[in-house]
């Protein structure tokens, strides 16, 4: 037997026994005894930190101006044909809408006019980022998708009843739950100015389906001067943090009819279904 100088064996085996109850023995411990105590306080502090919400589907926007190829802008601006060669092309380029930031907002305009109509279309594509890292992109493009429902006189969908409860709509943040009621009964109808008329055309401002994850049409006539006329009609569409508006409008002089709601709706429905694929790429 070895001696060590200095140490009995009852002492080493006690020695032993007071680094394993300590946690000192190598390989017993997940850390080493010298780590510093801000480390250990950091550590912590992480593991308790709230999960940040993902960021949207989408990062960067498409050139809207280019995204309507040349034979839908001359089905949509019928007037175009009939300019000169220099303002034909002009109008098939479109003018870029001003914004701050590309990676947020875009728009493009184009317009044809000849004496008797006046086309003009314009599309607005906004991406919407949330800087409150507990709300995802997601869910305030959400919020900010049921804002333009609402002004459209739309009501947003109802929750379904329970057998304590009656069916309450649903409000988005900074929406009063009197203006979401009031919606449901100022919705503007095609061919009155007002929205007085009776809706059961079929073309009333409605609820879309399958256009992006979520879509609406909104449809108004208006008089322009004294015998003139205007309609314009919108569709939005909302896909993951991406919101599309194309509004589409025509406008009468003189003694022409008033412009058709149905063939303005399908232009511009046909219009957004193309974005909404171009989205997909």
């Amino acid at each position: 037997m070895r001696y060590t100088p200095g140490r009995t064996g009852s002492a080493a085996r006690a020695a032993a026994v007071l680094a394993l109850g300590l946690g000192l023995g190598t390989g017993l411990t997940g850390c080493s005894s010298g780590a510093p105590a801000d480390e250990v306080s950091v550590d912590a502090k992480a593991a308790s930190a709230p999960p940040v919400a993902p960021p949207g589907r989408y990062r960067t926007l498409f050139e809207p101006c280019r995204a309507v190829p040349q034979p839908v802008l001359k089905d949509l601006l019928p007037g175009a044909a009939a300019l000169p060669d220099a303002e034909r092309n002009k109008a098939y380029r479109g003018s870029a809408a001003v914004t701050y930031d590309t990676d947020r907002r875009v728009g493009c305009t184009w317009r044809a006019d000849t004496p008797d109509t006046s086309h003009r279309l314009a599309l607005d594509i906004e991406r919407v980022v949330s800087y409150d890292t507990a709300v995802s992109d997601d869910d305030r493009a959400k919020e900010v998708y049921a804002r333009k429902q609402l002004a459209a006189g739309i009501p947003l969908p109802t929750v379904p009843p329970t057998a304590s409860a009656t069916a309450t709509p649903t409000t988005p943040p900074g929406t009063t739950t009197q203006q979401t009621q009031a919606s449901a009964t100022t919705s503007p109808t095609p061919g009155s100015p007002d929205g007085t008329a009776a809706d059961a055309t079929g073309l009333e401002p409605r609820l879309l389906e399958g256009l992006g994850e979520t879509s609406f049409l909104d449809d108004a006539l208006g008089t322009v001067g004294a015998n003139g006329h205007q309609r314009t009609v919108s569709v939005v569409f909302r896909t993951s943090n991406v919101i599309v508006t194309v509004s589409y409008r025509e406008q009468t002089t003189g003694a022409a009819e008033a412009p058709d709601s149905r063939e303005l709706q399908e232009k511009a429905r046909n219009l957004a279904r193309l974005l909404a694929e171009r989205l997909e790429e």
